[in-house]
This record gives structure tokens, C-alpha cells and sequence, in this order.
């Protein structure tokens, strides 16, 4: 092969598949002022995906969001191939066809017979091995990943991958191009997940868990990450959009991939739901049923109205307890100060990784009063509320509770016992995957974080989502929580273990890496060659 450029230019790129992600693909490099040719090995799918193009450009015309010359531009630079060796002169090739490996060898193998040694072959895979893809070739250092997000236009970003042969220049080349296209580039060594889909693993399998021990229901959950954590969707909103017959087989892949990692690990809730057909928003009903495409959400009961006569709160945790301290005076409620709670008192208590029953026997507390607040975010000004109660609270203690801490109008969501509520267990899991991708140096921090808020909308990326809430308390909740579960899921990732005892960012590179920053960000895979890659 002759040498891949860090100097060279893409210009023509050729796309194989010309379903939603192929004709994405063509969309923005067309835009770019790329000449694009399509193939597919449908005949007929080439000119239809032109069409669609077409279709498009005159729909953003129309709508001002493109001028009439960059569209018919952008259209004239489309053309369809009718077969591959009209692909000799690209310079790059994006495969975005069915996600079989032999499929994507096959194609590659005879791609090689075509095309210059120049040319860059690039698979949008978002779930097989690109070092496995590559393998089938003659030459496996001209392939590397491009991950597009459907749809492509619309989201920003791309993951380009390194696979254990893939020349650096190679993705050297697909970021410069990702960024003529308007899009984000993050890069990641071969790993199953790559960076989005592996990340991602935290919100849903965490949710999924504490709706399978019964905690609370798939509305509520979703209600408390969504109102209380800030996220977007929850974790059963984003199931039934991506769809259980998409999201269920990718929670199994990236499992196995790993040697059934705990962190990981599927439930059987999916999947009796996929064998079902409630899979989601496409299907009519999921976790919540859909009439005319709207969501259909029961409404909450109102919040009680008797309130407490006096309340005790836990001096465990001084920062929480001034939080809750203002919020009973804010409601008019007298204040217990005793070293212990007075007969008559509701006891509250702030736990981090612990559920209410261990809090209360830690405490010598009257389990049948108590009742635990989340104060992982902000209580005071928060968009919702968390209560959860022991198994022996009464139910007056709880209620009490409930109208205490929704006397300023704020909604208030009462569990059961959980440890770790369902804010501190998710956002807690999400860090903690997110701290083992960077000490896997599967991607830098910056692009850990990039790759999650724009491929998967969350307010912050995991890292930096650690730093606001403080690495300590996310490691205080993962070791409490492995703690009273024993389930190796929990185990604080040492990126994160480490730089919270150090009181060092989640962002922060080792000081000892430092000067190889940008070699590590451009070949991840590379810097550190001794090491086997799993």
C-alpha cells in the first residue's frame, strides 16, 4: 500500500449502502462539496437514494436553511454507481451495509481489488470489531471505523476507531474530513461499544435493575433521572425510542464481548419484553403505550397535606443536613436539635450508596419513623424529590414525609428502600463506566465526554458530570454500595478511585502522560504497545 498522507485530502468518497445511514453519509459529505457516489446491491436503491437527496435539499431550501445554488451543488456532486469498480478513483469508502462480518470482509477484500492503495476504507460499524473487519484484507492498515449516529445529519457526531492494524493516518484523515462535514470527531481504540454504546451501558442497565428489585416503577424512574438528575430522557423513554429489538441484542453483545463484565449485565425485563413485542415507540407500546405516536403517562397522585408534627435530621452528612434543615423551616415545621429524636419525631435521613434500613441501624434510629431523602443534587430550588422508607416506616411517617418536602409545590417521588435511591445508583454507575473507559485509554477524557453529550444527549459527560457532583461522593456511593450488596458491578473504577483520593479532576490525565497527550489522543492504540488489547 502506499502510504497513507496526513496531508492528503478526501475529496470523492464512495458509500456502499444506501439505507438510512448510507444516504445520511452522503447527505453531509455532498454538503461538504465531496463528490459522492453511491452503490448498493439493490439496482434500483441508488437512484431512490438520490431521489431522497433530492427531496431533502428541496425541503431545507424551502425552509431557508439552504440557498438554491448550494443545493443544486450538493445535488449535481451525487451519483450512483452500478457496480464497485466505480469506486477506482475515491479516496475514501464508507461501508454502511448489514452488520455481518463476513458481509463487511467480503466487500472490503473486493474493494481492494479496486481501489488505489491511497484510498481509505472506512466501516460504519457500530457493534463489530474493526481490527475482525479489517483482518480479511491484504492489506488491514487502510481500514479504520467511522461511526455515524442516525440520523446522521442531525447528530454531530462520529467515532473514528483504530483497529490493532490500522494505519494513525488513516483516522488521521477521517477526523480532518469529520470536521469539513460539519461533525464532531471523537477517536477510540477497537473496543466492543467503542466510546457511545459502551458508555452508555450505565443509565439503562442500572435502571432496569432497580425497577427488577422493585423499587419504583418505569415512570417514576424515569421521572426522577429526568426532573431531579436533569438528564433528558430516562432510562425507559430512551428504550422505547431506540427500540428493545435494537437496544436489547446490543446490552447482550457489548456483555459477552466484555466476558460477562458485571457492569453490564442485561435483564431479563428486556427480554421478556422483546419476546412480547412491547418494544417500543414504533410498535404502538413498550414501557409506556403510545396513541398517535404520543406518549401515554399516568398521572401522579397528589402529594398528602398533614405534615409532621416536629422533624429530627441526621448530622451524618453536615452539607445535606443544612439543605433539609432549610427546607423544614421553609415549611413552617418545628426542628428536633436533640442528640437523639424525640418520640413524636419523623427522623430523615441522608444516605450515599446506602439504603434507608442500613442508615437507621447505623444510626440507632426507630426504623419505624424513618425516612431517607436524596441529596445527591440540590434539594433546595430541585425540579423533584426523592424519598425512600425502610421496610418497617410506617405509612404516617411517610406521608408526613411526602407533604413535608412538596410544601413548596416541588413533585416528590417515595420509593422503597433502594441502596443508593435511584439518582445516586445511575449517575454513580455512568461515572464509574465512564472513569474505566479512560483507564482503558479506549479514548482520551475530552472525548469520552464529547462522545457522550452529543451522541447521547446527557447534560454532561460522565467525567465531568463526576467532577460537579465530587469524584469523593461518587466513590463514597460505589463503595457503600458494594458494600451492602456484594455485587461486583460496584467496584469503583481505580481512575476514579485514585484521582477522588488525590482530590485530582476526573479529566486529568496521569501527570506522568502528560507530554504524550496528543500522541496518545491521535493513536490511541499505540501508546502504549506493550500492552495486550482485549
Amino acid at each position: 500500500m502506499t502510504p497513507i498522507s496526513r496531508s492528503s485530502r478526501i475529496e470523492t468518497i464512495g458509500v456502499v449502502g444506501t439505507g438510512a445511514m448510507g444516504r445520511g453519509i452522503a447527505q453531509i459529505a455532498a454538503l461538504a462539496g465531496l463528490k459522492v457516489r453511491l452503490f448498493d446491491t439493490n439496482p434500483a436503491a441508488a437512484g431512490a437514494a438520490r431521489d431522497y437527496l433530492a427531496d431533502t435539499f428541496a425541503k431545507l431550501t424551502a425552509k431557508g436553511k439552504l440557498d438554491d445554488i448550494a443545493a443544486r451543488t450538493a445535488l449535481a456532486a451525487v451519483s450512483g454507481a452500478q457496480t464497485l469498480a466505480e469506486f477506482a478513483d475515491c479516496d475514501l469508502v464508507v461501508e454502511a451495509i448489514v452488520e455481518k462480518l463476513d458481509a463487511k470482509r467480503a466487500l472490503f477484500r473486493e474493494l481492494e481489488t479496486i481501489v488505489s492503495g491511497r484510498c481509505v476504507l472506512a466501516s460504519n460499524t457500530s457493534s463489530l470489531s474493526i481490527t475482525a473487519i479489517a483482518a480479511g484484507c491484504t492489506d488491514p492498515s487502510r481500514v479504520a471505523g467511522y461511526h455515524f449516529f442516525n440520523p446522521v445529519p442531525l447528530m454531530k457526531v462520529v467515532e473514528v476507531i483504530d483497529g490493532l492494524r490500522s494505519d494513525p493516518a488513516a483516522g488521521d484523515a477521517l477526523i480532518d474530513l469529520a470536521r469539513r462535514m460539519g461533525h464532531t470527531p471523537v477517536r477510540a481504540k477497537d473496543m466492543p461499544g467503542f466510546i457511545v454504546n459502551h458508555a452508555g451501558r450505565g443509565m439503562n442497565t442500572e435502571g432496569l435493575r432497580i425497577a427488577d428489585e422493585g423499587v419504583a416503577s418505569f415512570v417514576d424512574i424515569d421521572r426522577v433521572m429526568r426532573e431531579q438528575a436533569g438528564f433528558r430522557l430516562g432510562p425507559f423513554e430512551l428504550l422505547d425510542l431506540t427500540a428493545l429489538d435494537v437496544s436489547h441484542p446490543v446490552m447482550e453483545s457489548i456483555y459477552h464481548q466484555f466476558y460477562e463484565e458485571p457492569r453490564f449485565t442485561p435483564s431479563p425485563i428486556t427480554a421478556t419484553r422483546l419476546a412480547g413485542g412491547l418494544i417500543g415507540r414504533k410498535a404502538g407500546e413498550g414501557f409506556y403505550r403510545y396513541v398517535d405516536g404520543k406518549q401515554q403517562v399516568p398521572p401522579e397522585a397528589p402529594a398528602p397535606t398533614a405534615l409532621p408534627p416536629r422533624v429530627w435530621i441526621s448530622k451524618r452528612h453536615p452539607q445535606a443536613h443544612d439543605a433539609v434543615q432549610t427546607l423544614v423551616t421553609q415549611a413552617g415545621v418545628p426542628l428536633d436539635t436533640g442528640a437523639t429524636p424525640a418520640a413524636d419525631a419523623l427522623i430523615v435521613v441522608t444516605p450515599f450508596g446506602l439504603d434507608a434500613t442500613t442508615a437507621a441501624l447505623d444510626e440507632r434510629l426507630d426504623a419505624t419513623r424513618v425516612v431517607a431523602l436524596d441529596a445527591l443534587f440540590p434539594v433546595v430550588g430541585a425540579q423533584r424529590r426523592t424519598l425512600m422508607t425502610t421496610p418497617a416506616t410506617t405509612r404516617t411517617a411517610r406521608d408526613t414525609a411526602h407533604a413535608l418536602f412538596a410544601t413548596d409545590g416541588v413533585p416528590v417521588t417515595v420509593i422503597r428502600d433502594s441502596t443508593g435511591f435511584v439518582t445516586q445508583r445511575v449517575v454513580a454507575t455512568i461515572v464509574n463506566i465512564g472513569c474505566d473507559i479512560a483507564q482503558r485509554q479506549i479514548a482520551t477524557p475530552q472525548d469520552i465526554d464529547l462522545a457522550v453529550t452529543l451522541g447521547l444527549g446527557y447534560p454532561r459527560g460522565p467525567l465531568a458530570l463526576g467532577d460537579a457532583l465530587g469524584a469523593q461522593t461518587i466513590l463514597t456511593i460505589l463503595r457503600n454500595l458494594y458494600a451492602v450488596l456484594g455485587d461486583p458491578r460496584y467496584r469503583p473504577s481505580p481512575w476514579l478511585a485514585r484521582r477522588a483520593q488525590l482530590g485530582l479532576s476526573l479529566t486529568q490525565c496521569d501527570a506522568a502522560d502528560t507530554d504524550s497527550a496528543d500522541d496518545a489522543h491521535h493513536h490511541p492504540h499505540t501508546s502504549h504497545p506493550e500492552e495486550p488489547s482485549l
